[in-house]
């Protein structure tokens, strides 16, 4: 059977079309990916509240810092503030599995907060640091693959 050129033309669309379907359906029908958190409009609200809380950690001299160990994500806080006076948690989200989500309570050992590598999968996390220092609030926000 010979097939000439408009018919190779219908065939070409058929195709496309075919295709841009079947990667809709396949983008609908998708549920691995989370864009927003389940409470949303709840966030919305505190949003400026979170605005003042980052400002407040980027005017501190010695800001928080992280990095991957051999084990696990240590985050280092400031030195010249009393351990003991720092309250909150640390909330690890993992944008590809909600099922991932953690939080930690802010248990400081000599400044340092070891988030345990059993912990955290090969990938990427968004890491929001939440805490108070003497009535204070102050937010540390990092992405990092891990």
């Amino acid at each position: 059977m010979k097939i000439n050129w408009g018919t190779g033309i219908v065939i070409g669309f058929v195709i496309f079309i075919g295709f841009i379907l079947f990667l809709v359906i396949t983008m609908v029908n998708s549920s691995h990916h989370d864009l927003v958190t389940k409470d949303y409009y709840q966030d919305e609200l505190q949003y400026q509240d979170e605005i003042d809380a980052e400002e407040n950690a980027n005017e501190l001299s010695i800001k928080v810092q992280s990095k991957r160990t051999s084990e696990g994500y240590l985050l280092m806080f400031p030195e010249n503030l009393d351990a003991n006076k720092i309250k909150g948690n640390v909330f690890l989200y993992r944008p590809s599995n909600k099922q991932l989500d953690f939080d930690l309570p802010i248990v400081l050992s000599e400044s340092n907060l070891l988030i345990p590598d059993k912990r955290l999968l090969e990938g990427r996390w968004n890491i929001n640091v939440k805490w108070e220092y003497e009535g204070k609030p102050y937010l540390y926000r990092d992405k990092i693959r891990y």
